[in-house]
């Protein structure tokens, strides 16, 4: 962020207005001013603990290395993840169309329907019509067909009754013939 883009954004209603996006310029003063508040612990840490003795003092120079270390690397993680959260978030934006406002619900099936016919035209679907019926008119009659010698045997049960298996065999021999 330049000095002119801060003048902009003081001296305009740019603070006011929410058609744009200001904190992914405010995320390098924010690293900034973290690297700043970093710098100015690891001086008074080393002042402070200088004062409690030369040993301190040398403890306090190993706890500004690991400390100041670690500390400077979660910020700029923290100021890196805050800057892909924004360009996401901003690239979600764009795909809605801001600019277009519908009147009414048959504004936007028209504008859908006008961005569904200039997609593709791959598919002519203007004959589809000749295919579906109307739920008004009466199916055509079709004569039963009449069963033929290799079709299948009716149910042995009408509905309700239990199956019970025919038999085709008779338990007992036929009679002979006495003759």
């Amino acid at each position: 962020m330049t000095l002119d883009d801060l003048k902009r954004l003081f001296t305009r209603q740019t603070l006011f207005r929410l058609d744009a996006i200001l904190s992914p310029k405010l995320v390098p003063i924010l690293y900034a001013l973290g690297l700043a508040g970093i710098l100015l612990w690891a001086v008074s840490h080393l002042f402070w603990s200088f004062g409690f003795g030369f040993g301190n003092g040398l403890w306090g120079l190993l706890e500004i290395a690991v400390f100041g270390l670690l500390s400077l690397v979660s910020l700029r993680i923290a100021c890196e993840a805050l800057l892909v959260w924004f360009k996401t978030n901003e690239a979600s934006g764009e795909t809605v169309n801001r600019s277009r406002y519908s009147a009414s619900l048959l504004d936007e099936v028209r504008d859908a329907i006008r961005d569904l016919a200039e997609e593709g035209e791959d598919a002519d679907y203007a004959e589809a019509d000749e295919y579906i019926t109307p739920a008004t008119d009466p199916a055509p009659y079709v004569p039963p067909a009449q069963p033929s010698p290799d079709a299948p045997r009716a149910p042995a049960t009408s509905s309700g009754e239990v199956f019970k298996p025919r038999r085709t065999a008779k338990r007992t021999p036929p009679p002979k013939d006495a003759s």
